[in-house]
């Protein structure tokens, strides 16, 4: 059985890279889906698509268009979402994603570290798995196609 599987929070890091390797070396059958990884695309698409805007915040208000567009059609062709939050980064993207995967009714995987318990405890509480590593993550996934 092949899972769709949309990876969503901080492009930053290579959490999403270690989570497709160990899938391919495991022969897993997941397809993985997420945001657009390269953040200088992202913060321009919409100047690409609608032009140069007369400020930054609507250059914003145009990148955030399309690349919403982008989330909700990637969401809507998943059939789980993992949603990773770390400390490095600000979180608010994967925040409105795994919110969104819930309002979707998309089975949710929420990666966070013992630090954010308290934080996200709403959040924790409502996904159907709450792990600490992507490696968590992917044990829970493969363990849905075991025979």
């Amino acid at each position: 059985m092949e899972l769709m599987i949309y990876l969503a929070g901080e492009i930053h890091s290579n959490w999403r890279q270690q989570i497709k390797e160990a899938a391919k070396k495991q022969d897993l059958p997941f397809v993985f889906l997420g945001p657009m990884e390269d953040h200088t695309r992202s913060d321009n698409i919409g100047e690409e698509i609608l032009g140069k805007q007369p400020d930054p915040v609507l250059k914003d208000d145009a990148a955030s268009s399309i690349n919403n567009l982008r989330t909700t059609i990637l969401l809507n062709k998943a059939d789980v979402v993992i949603a990773l939050f770390g400390l490095q980064y600000k979180q608010w993207n994967t925040t409105m994603d795994a919110a969104s995967a819930l309002a979707l009714q998309k089975p949710l995987i929420l990666i966070r570290p013992k630090e954010l318990h308290h934080p996200l405890k709403e959040l924790a509480n409502k996904a159907q798995v709450v792990v600490e590593t992507p490696d968590q993550a992917l044990q829970a996934l493969k363990y849905i196609i075991e025979a």
